[in-house]
């Protein structure tokens, strides 16, 4: 079995993004690694080639920054990175510039991709997500936050990413057939520096967005604003040990007080049917369960 891991960055240093940890957290699994490096600001290139690994195989793109309506550069960015991988690769592992994989999963992702591999109803492997938010220490608990998506896909060509690039889908628009696995991805896209926060805002929201809209809905501050939330819970597990240092090294200070809790009556209500019964009412699920 060949596993190739592959991702996309651009900026990483000036937006703070921990593609780094990204990447080495799922490094033990793959075979090989691409890295689609877009034209940046910053050393980030160079960053990526400190990445002490022979598996590691860098392309460098260059974004249109032209595109600014529903987040496809992105999409259009990962289809660079997924079409460089092997032919004679089985799983393609992707994982974006701020997630992570617990080195406790690892040997469960392992199982799943040599169960499936040659099943040919399963197009990919479903993981669960745990959202950081504020600090390392909260994780969000509302409806917000979307709880699965795939990340290990077949190399079949027929598949592509999908929309702003946080799931996939066929050519021919049809979504996923998706085993679901007992292993999680933790999203740490809401855990920054409130300066590096409000710069990523700032210029994460371009690729969705034009200027008028960014001026009237897009705040002119310093710093983000992480108090704008409607419910969190305390994090009661462990990082991974690729983030243990930049979880150390953490200088910023913000807390959540259950008395902050921000939920309508009707968010009460669904949120307390999901975790009594597990049922997301209305859940958006781009793929399908097998």
């Amino acid at each position: 079995m060949k596993v190739t891991g592959f991702t996309i960055i651009r900026n990483a240093i000036k937006f703070d993004y921990p593609v780094v940890e990204a990447i080495t957290s799922i490094l033990p699994l793959c075979d090989e690694f691409v890295v689609a490096v877009g034209n940046s600001e910053d050393e980030t290139l160079q960053l990526i080639r400190s990445i002490d690994s022979s598996k590691i195989k860098i392309i460098e793109t260059t974004w249109n920054d032209s595109l600014r309506q529903g987040g496809q550069v992105l999409a259009i960015e990962t289809n660079k990175a997924l079409d460089a991988i092997s032919t004679d690769t089985d799983w393609c592992f992707y994982i974006q510039s701020d997630e992570c994989v617990h080195e406790k999963h690892l040997a469960t992702i392992k199982d799943a991709m040599l169960k499936f591999k040659d099943d040919n109803e399963v197009d990919g492997l479903l993981f669960n997500y745990v959202h950081f938010y504020g600090s390392y220490q909260y994780v969000g608990n509302s409806r917000r936050w979307y709880r699965k998506e795939i990340r290990i896909i077949k190399n079949d060509k027929n598949i592509r990413s999908y929309k702003d690039a946080q799931g996939f889908r066929k050519t021919d628009n049809s979504k996923l057939n998706a085993k679901p696995i007992s292993a999680e991805i933790y999203h740490y896209g809401w855990v920054k520096p409130p300066k590096a926060q409000q710069a990523k805002q700032e210029n994460f929201h371009k690729m969705w967005h034009d200027d008028e809209w960014m001026k009237k809905n897009i705040a002119q501050v310093a710093e983000f604003d992480y108090s704008e939330i409607d419910s969190l819970e305390k994090f009661k597990g462990s990082h991974p040990k690729v983030f243990q240092n930049r979880v150390a090294k953490a200088d910023w200070t913000f807390h959540f007080d259950s008395s902050q809790i921000k939920l309508s009556l009707k968010d009460k209500v669904l949120l307390f049917i999901e975790k009594t019964t597990g049922w997301k009412v209305g859940e958006y699920k781009n793929y399908k369960v097998v």
